[in-house]
Protein backbone atom coordinates (compact mmCIF):
# COMPACT_ATOMS: atom_id res chain seq x y z
CA UNK A 1 0.00 0.00 0.00
CA UNK A 2 2.94 2.59 1.15
CA UNK A 3 4.86 1.41 -2.44
CA UNK A 4 1.94 2.33 -4.17
CA UNK A 5 1.15 5.71 -2.70
CA UNK A 6 4.64 6.79 -3.01
CA UNK A 7 4.73 5.51 -6.88
CA UNK A 8 0.91 7.88 -7.38
CA UNK A 9 2.81 10.97 -6.13
CA UNK A 10 5.63 10.01 -8.13
CA UNK A 11 4.31 9.95 -11.11
CA UNK A 12 2.23 13.34 -10.09
CA UNK A 13 5.68 14.91 -9.95
CA UNK A 14 6.77 13.69 -12.68
CA UNK A 15 3.53 14.91 -14.97
CA UNK A 16 3.85 18.18 -13.47
CA UNK A 17 7.33 18.77 -13.99
CA UNK A 18 7.28 17.59 -17.52
CA UNK A 19 3.74 20.17 -18.07
CA UNK A 20 5.66 22.92 -16.82
CA UNK A 21 9.09 22.04 -18.46
CA UNK A 22 6.64 22.35 -22.05
CA UNK A 23 4.75 25.29 -21.14
CA UNK A 24 8.02 26.96 -20.59
CA UNK A 25 9.70 25.99 -23.83
CA UNK A 26 6.40 27.08 -26.20
CA UNK A 27 6.32 30.46 -24.11
CA UNK A 28 10.14 30.94 -24.44
CA UNK A 29 10.54 30.23 -28.54
CA UNK A 30 7.18 29.66 -29.99
CA UNK A 31 4.33 31.55 -28.93
CA UNK A 32 3.74 34.65 -26.21
CA UNK A 33 0.56 35.94 -25.31
CA UNK A 34 0.52 39.91 -24.89
CA UNK A 35 -2.47 42.29 -24.09
CA UNK A 36 -3.09 45.14 -26.30
CA UNK A 37 -2.63 48.59 -24.16
CA UNK A 38 -3.72 51.91 -26.03
CA UNK A 39 -5.02 53.67 -28.94
CA UNK A 40 -2.43 53.35 -31.17
CA UNK A 41 -3.82 50.49 -33.37
CA UNK A 42 -7.64 50.89 -33.69
CA UNK A 43 -9.40 50.12 -35.22
CA UNK A 44 -8.11 47.00 -35.97
CA UNK A 45 -6.80 46.02 -32.14
CA UNK A 46 -8.37 47.60 -29.22
CA UNK A 47 -6.93 48.24 -25.69
CA UNK A 48 -7.53 44.98 -23.73
CA UNK A 49 -7.34 42.44 -26.81
CA UNK A 50 -5.63 39.26 -25.78
CA UNK A 51 -2.86 38.43 -28.52
CA UNK A 52 -0.58 35.28 -29.47
CA UNK A 53 2.60 35.86 -30.65
CA UNK A 54 4.62 33.64 -32.93
CA UNK A 55 8.37 33.77 -32.32
CA UNK A 56 9.37 31.29 -34.22
CA UNK A 57 7.95 31.37 -37.55
CA UNK A 58 9.88 35.10 -38.41
CA UNK A 59 13.28 33.72 -37.04
CA UNK A 60 12.73 31.49 -39.64
CA UNK A 61 11.69 33.15 -42.87
CA UNK A 62 11.70 36.69 -41.73
CA UNK A 63 8.83 39.39 -42.08
CA UNK A 64 6.29 40.90 -44.23
CA UNK A 65 5.24 44.40 -45.00
CA UNK A 66 1.74 44.66 -43.64
CA UNK A 67 1.63 42.45 -40.94
CA UNK A 68 1.46 43.15 -37.11
CA UNK A 69 4.60 42.71 -34.59
CA UNK A 70 4.94 43.08 -30.84
CA UNK A 71 8.50 44.63 -29.91
CA UNK A 72 10.83 46.27 -26.91
CA UNK A 73 10.16 50.13 -27.19
CA UNK A 74 13.67 51.86 -28.63
CA UNK A 75 13.84 53.17 -25.00
CA UNK A 76 13.12 50.99 -22.71
CA UNK A 77 13.47 47.01 -23.20
CA UNK A 78 10.87 46.55 -20.58
CA UNK A 79 8.27 48.16 -22.49
CA UNK A 80 6.25 46.51 -25.50
CA UNK A 81 4.77 47.97 -28.58
CA UNK A 82 2.75 46.19 -31.03
CA UNK A 83 2.80 48.20 -34.30
CA UNK A 84 2.54 47.39 -38.40
CA UNK A 85 5.65 47.23 -40.35
CA UNK A 86 5.76 49.45 -43.32
CA UNK A 87 9.25 49.53 -44.34
CA UNK A 88 11.27 46.39 -44.63
CA UNK A 89 14.98 46.46 -44.65
CA UNK A 90 17.04 48.23 -47.20
CA UNK A 91 13.76 50.32 -48.53
CA UNK A 92 13.28 53.65 -48.34
CA UNK A 93 10.06 55.22 -47.19
CA UNK A 94 9.60 58.35 -47.98
CA UNK A 95 5.82 59.90 -45.89
CA UNK A 96 4.57 62.81 -47.84
CA UNK A 97 1.38 65.47 -47.78
CA UNK A 98 -0.59 62.22 -45.76
CA UNK A 99 0.50 59.24 -48.44
CA UNK A 100 3.42 56.79 -47.92
CA UNK A 101 5.95 56.13 -50.69
CA UNK A 102 8.20 52.64 -50.78
CA UNK A 103 11.49 52.57 -52.54
CA UNK A 104 13.08 49.28 -53.34
CA UNK A 105 15.52 47.39 -55.82
CA UNK A 106 11.88 46.16 -57.22
CA UNK A 107 10.53 49.93 -57.70
CA UNK A 108 13.47 52.23 -57.61
CA UNK A 109 11.18 54.72 -58.70
CA UNK A 110 8.76 54.06 -55.78
CA UNK A 111 5.21 53.00 -55.31
CA UNK A 112 2.40 54.61 -53.00
CA UNK A 113 1.82 51.97 -50.24
CA UNK A 114 -2.04 51.02 -50.47
CA UNK A 115 -3.55 50.21 -47.27
CA UNK A 116 -6.55 48.08 -47.21
CA UNK A 117 -6.59 47.16 -43.42
CA UNK A 118 -6.86 51.27 -42.77
CA UNK A 119 -10.60 53.45 -42.73
CA UNK A 120 -8.37 56.35 -43.07
CA UNK A 121 -5.53 56.50 -45.82
CA UNK A 122 -3.92 59.39 -44.37
CA UNK A 123 -0.45 59.54 -42.29
CA UNK A 124 0.13 62.72 -40.75
CA UNK A 125 4.15 63.85 -40.66
CA UNK A 126 7.03 64.26 -43.16
CA UNK A 127 9.81 61.21 -43.30
CA UNK A 128 12.51 60.38 -45.72
CA UNK A 129 14.53 57.58 -44.21
CA UNK A 130 16.38 55.02 -45.67
CA UNK A 131 16.55 51.39 -43.46
CA UNK A 132 19.69 49.75 -43.14
CA UNK A 133 20.11 45.76 -43.59
CA UNK A 134 17.99 44.83 -40.50
CA UNK A 135 15.82 47.73 -39.90
CA UNK A 136 12.12 48.09 -39.96
CA UNK A 137 9.83 51.09 -40.14
CA UNK A 138 6.38 50.48 -38.03
CA UNK A 139 3.39 52.32 -37.88
CA UNK A 140 0.38 52.10 -35.74
CA UNK A 141 -2.98 51.93 -37.43
CA UNK A 142 -4.28 54.86 -35.79
CA UNK A 143 -1.84 57.13 -37.92
CA UNK A 144 -2.93 60.24 -35.55
CA UNK A 145 -2.67 58.91 -32.04
CA UNK A 146 0.52 56.39 -32.45
CA UNK A 147 3.80 56.69 -31.22
CA UNK A 148 5.87 55.37 -33.88
CA UNK A 149 9.00 55.15 -36.48
CA UNK A 150 7.89 58.94 -37.06
CA UNK A 151 9.06 59.66 -33.97
CA UNK A 152 12.30 57.25 -33.23
CA UNK A 153 13.58 56.30 -36.34
CA UNK A 154 14.40 52.68 -37.67
CA UNK A 155 13.44 49.96 -36.00
CA UNK A 156 16.38 47.36 -35.20
CA UNK A 157 15.14 43.48 -36.16
CA UNK A 158 16.83 42.38 -32.55
CA UNK A 159 13.89 44.25 -30.77
CA UNK A 160 11.44 42.34 -32.69
CA UNK A 161 9.48 39.26 -30.14
CA UNK A 162 7.29 38.22 -32.95
CA UNK A 163 4.08 38.31 -35.38
CA UNK A 164 0.78 38.35 -34.30
CA UNK A 165 -1.34 35.25 -35.32
CA UNK A 166 -4.66 35.07 -32.94
CA UNK A 167 -6.34 37.45 -31.44
CA UNK A 168 -8.01 35.23 -28.64
CA UNK A 169 -9.91 38.03 -26.31
CA UNK A 170 -12.60 39.00 -26.42
CA UNK A 171 -14.73 36.20 -27.92
CA UNK A 172 -16.63 38.32 -30.11
CA UNK A 173 -13.69 39.88 -31.98
CA UNK A 174 -11.48 36.36 -32.32
CA UNK A 175 -9.51 36.21 -35.14
CA UNK A 176 -6.69 34.70 -36.64
CA UNK A 177 -3.48 36.75 -38.66
CA UNK A 178 -1.85 34.82 -41.76
CA UNK A 179 -0.24 37.29 -43.91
Amino acid sequence: MKKTFLNFFKEIAETVVISVAIVLLIRTFLLQPFFVKGESMLPNFSSGDYLIVDEITPRLSGFERGEVIVFRSPNSSSVFFIKRIIGLPEERVVIKDGKIFIYNKQNSTGFQLEEPYLTENYTPGSVDITLKKNQYFVLGDNRKASYDSRSWGALDRSAIIGVVRLRAWPPKALAVFIH
